[in-house]
């Protein structure tokens, strides 16, 4: 018996929408799971090379988690997990909130929980502190969360938009990025970072691209202290002004994301590879269809 479990990364924040607003993108974790005779993770992606390969690797820790609260003494059947990934990691793609939730897939299937989305979400939830690249990834889409030891989600359509990731070489850790920002914010300061993430989400909910791109330059929550980190962003966001609708730090950074059309890319994507050709370019659209958990034919199998 063999199975296919499916995670799309994501990015979060989308500016102003600070632990509250993702979306999920199409790249991909993917866990080719195989009963063994011992746990064994198989990196099978150049970006999952040195990975632990066995129980210490983070989805059978999840998967264990989640088995210790269902159905407490009951192991996991051994398995073979062969895993592909085209998620960079600690480039602020969701590449950890996709683990967890494969974590928790893999409990599901191998301890038949039959659990429901929600309570899926409520643990990733609560195991990643906040819904914004756990949702995401679990549902598909565009979801606006809020998490208070309990889980509050909508999704947002989006269609008609591309998102380009620039991805730099260096890696930023999400402990590092939230280092930066500061503790408290006065009362004045509080209202005028809500006021933007307000209008941000209901630019998102109605598909006005040009106002969230200028909400996007007016976050207060995250970005201005973040960018500092990213020795290129003032640099990069100025030189795709003219052709995206805004520019944001994905997640805790350093990747950036242009939101534009799919014209704009056509038309523009390889000058600008060439101008700044130390970036990954990538041309990337919403997955809508979130996690899937598939059983593999016979013939895949092998």
């Amino acid at each position: 018996m063999s199975w296919l479990i499916k995670v799309p990364s994501s990015t979060s924040n989308l500016g102003a929408g600070f632990d509250s607003v993702g979306l999920a993108l199409n790249l991909y974790l993917e866990l080719k799971v195989t009963r063994g005779s011992t746990w064994t993770f198989i990196p099978k992606s150049t970006c999952l090379e040195g990975i632990p390969t066995g129980t210490d690797n983070l989805v059978y820790e999840i998967a264990d988690k989640v088995g210790k609260i269902y159905k407490p003494g009951q192991a996991l059947p051994a398995c073979v997990v062969e895993m592909k990934s085209d998620i960079p990691l600690a480039r602020g793609l969701g590449s950890s909130a996709t683990a967890i939730i494969a974590g928790i897939e893999l409990a599901d299937l191998l301890l038949e929980l039959h659990l429901s989305q929600d309570e899926k979400l409520k643990i990733a939830t609560d195991i990643e502190g906040h819904p914004d690249n756990v949702a995401p990834s679990l549902l598909g889409g565009c979801v606006i969360g809020h998490y208070d030891g309990e889980v509050s989600v909508t999704s947002v359509p989006v269609t008609g938009v591309s998102f380009v990731a620039i991805i730099p070489s260096f890696e930023l850790k999400t402990k590092d990025a939230r280092a930066v920002l500061p503790e408290d914010m006065t009362f004045k300061e509080s209202v005028q970072a809500s006021g933007v993430a307000n209008v941000s989400v209901a630019a998102i909910c109605q598909g006005k691209w040009d106002l969230l791109g200028k909400m996007m330059e007016k976050d207060l929550f995250h970005q201005p202290y973040r960018k500092k980190l990213i020795p290129h962003y003032d640099e990069l966001a100025s030189y795709l002004d003219e052709d995206t609708y805004g520019v944001f730090l994905s997640g805790a950074g350093p990747t950036m994301i242009a939101i534009t059309s799919k014209e704009k890319v056509i038309q523009r994507i390889a000058e600008w590879k060439n101008t700044y050709s130390d970036f990954e370019w990538l041309d990337l659209s919403v997955e809508n269809n979130g996690t899937q958990q598939l059983e593999l034919p016979l013939e895949e199998i092998n």
